[in-house]
């Protein structure tokens, strides 16, 4: 028996790896959706999304790319792994991500190849939606000098490309290597740690998806949870997956205060949200 059986779960709830199944439909993140689904559909060209480690700024992404209808929208996500990412090679990516084909490697026909991709992709009456995760990491004057020429392609209706940039604080200066494309940012979503009464909700919801018939997080756990975790989601996740064990172990019905704050030792949280 493991904890998943003590508990009556189908699946672990509190996995750190993104699920669309768990998506919390919290207020901020609902807000943050229906924003950048405004930018994208008036077609404002660029839209920013930043938040500090951990409070749900790849879920948010992802759920965005779910919620665009393939029918009306040619959406890609692309996610920066590592700062030596190169001008060309981010527009290769970009262009083979939008489906072009034979891409070439000079960059004038490369951009030709794009522009016509894009004028394409209009004529179908289909925006271009290009979301780009962990972009602080892009520090590079000469990438973001290279967005904001895709953003001056335009047709009539506006941007023919909408850029959806995700990443840390960070962000705000890598956008000022280049102001003129800093000026660009139509919509600024900040995400934030989550309430107390929202952590509750959240804790709920992910063991409510994951199977389980009834809560044993009692309200003090709750409380104790916020405390260490400050409303981080992933910090969140990672407590409450060590308290279930926790719970196992010690074969409690309910996970009070005391396991939190005994799995905050072990985890070495100081009760700010840090480790």
């Amino acid at each position: 028996m493991d904890y998943l059986e003590y508990y009556s779960l189908k699946e672990h709830p509190f996995s750190n790896v993104v699920d669309n199944r768990f998506y919390y439909k919290g207020t901020q993140h609902s807000e943050a959706l229906v924003r950048l689904k405004y930018a994208i559909d008036t077609k404002k060209g660029l839209a920013v999304v930043i938040g500090d480690i951990g409070t749900g700024k790849t879920t948010l992404a992802r759920r965005l790319l779910e919620e665009l209808d393939e029918s009306v929208y040619e959406a890609v996500l692309l996610v920066v792994i590592h700062s030596a990412v190169s001008a060309d090679w981010l527009l290769k990516k970009l262009a083979i991500q939008l489906g072009v084909a034979d891409v070439k490697d000079d960059k004038v026909e490369l951009l030709s190849q794009i522009y016509r991709r894009l004028y394409e992709l209009g004529e179908q009456g289909k925006a271009a939606v290009v979301i780009i995760d962990e972009v602080q990491m892009l520090k590079s004057k000469e990438i973001m000098e290279e967005f904001r020429g895709l953003l001056n392609m335009e047709m009539p209706e506006g941007k023919m490309v909408n850029f959806i940039f995700v990443g840390l604080p960070d962000l705000d200066s890598v956008l000022s290597l280049d102001e003129p494309l800093k000026q660009r940012v139509a919509v600024r979503v900040r995400l934030r740690a989550l309430s107390e009464e929202n952590t509750k909700d959240y804790v709920v919801h992910r063991m409510h998806v994951a199977g389980c018939p009834k809560n044993p997080f009692t309200d003090g756990a709750i409380k104790v949870i916020f405390q260490y975790s400050s409303g981080v989601p992933r910090l969140i996740n990672t407590i409450c997956d060590n308290a279930l064990l926790d719970g196992y172990l010690f074969k409690a019905n309910a996970i009070d205060e005391a396991i939190i704050r005994a799995v905050a030792v072990d985890l070495g949280l100081n009760g700010e949200g840090k480790i």
